[in-house]
């Protein structure tokens, strides 16, 4: 009888608690801080839906020197998805040089004129040739692997089945100050790649922080106007990424202060996709600290 009872207060207990989940603060900050943040956050999901963002990603396709036929037939060299065209034509790869060379009654378009046959620029040009052809856009890419195709489809599925990426609420806890600790000469870092190679990039300082009492400090990389972090931490392969997060700051002022905001953390191109070529973080921006701003994992791809 006493089993029964406890079996029975245990069934209870269990229906109970079922469903029930630890309940995450609320936002912490100014309205005026909150609403930025919100706003940034709004801004970020609409430029994943553009054009030019993640989302729309269906192919990554490596260059073999010399000819490269491609089209969706699987004859092919490169194949394209099944709504393409069977066979569209042939790219050349020669010297770093790519040639393209359309198929007769082939339809594809550079900035609104037909296109029968085109040396293309990469993405390293800073303008790549965007070549067009029904929903697909593509475009060549530059890598330490080699030489390839993105190719784009602007009615790719994820487009509606994504909505929104799961963040932890906004804190200006984690709007941080920080110190620029100058690196002279430069340093030079290893950014490992999710493809499976290492580049070495120039870090001309870090940031220097402390939580809780505790210093932490991040190798920075300077992309111009801003500093561009890439960190991972004790939420990362949990609530987060497991392979990190990104986020931009701006640069130090003459006094050397500068402001790490964790709220716009967030993750790289491939937790939405696997045709994106995403940078990690080097060994020394992990980070032995839990952080609990940004952006949470989405999908997939995590």
């Amino acid at each position: 009888m006493k089993l029964l009872i406890f079996h029975t207060i245990l069934l209870i207990t269990i229906l109970l608690c079922y469903g029930c989940k630890e309940k995450e603060p609320d936002p912490k900050g100014s309205p005026e801080y909150i609403s930025e943040v919100e706003q940034w956050h709004k801004n970020r999901i609409e430029r994943l839906k553009t054009e030019t963002g993640w989302l729309n990603l269906v192919g990554l396709y490596w260059l073999k020197e010399g000819d490269n036929t491609f089209g969706s037939s699987k004859v092919n060299d490169i194949v394209f998805p099944q709504n393409a065209p069977a066979f569209m034509g042939k790219l050349t790869l020669k010297d770093s040089t790519v040639h393209l060379v359309v198929n007769d009654g082939i339809n594809i378009y550079n900035k609104g004129k037909l296109v029968n046959e085109l040396d293309l620029e990469s993405d390293a040009s800073g303008d790549p040739t965007i070549l067009e052809i029904g929903t697909f856009r593509w475009y060549i890419i530059k890598r330490s692997k080699g030489i390839g195709i993105r190719l784009r489809d602007l009615e790719s599925p994820l487009l509606t089945e994504f909505d929104h990426i799961d963040r932890f609420p906004v804190s200006d806890d984690w709007n941080v100050k920080a110190k620029f600790e100058a690196y002279i000469p430069a340093k030079v870092i290893s950014i490992p790649t999710i493809l499976g190679d290492v580049v070495e990039e120039e870090s001309p300082g870090a940031a220097v922080f402390s939580v809780n009492g505790e210093t932490y400090k991040i190798d920075l990389i300077d992309t111009g106007k801003r500093y561009w972090l890439i960190f991972a931490d004790e939420t990362s392969g949990e609530e987060t990424y497991g392979a990190g997060r990104y986020l931009y700051t701006d640069k130090q002022d003459s006094a050397g202060n500068m402001t790490i905001d964790f709220n716009l953390a967030y993750n790289p191109p491939c937790v939405f996709t696997k045709f994106a070529t995403c940078s990690f973080p080097p060994k020394q921006n992990f980070l032995k600290l839990k952080i609990t701003a940004g952006e949470k994992m989405w999908g997939e791809f995590h």
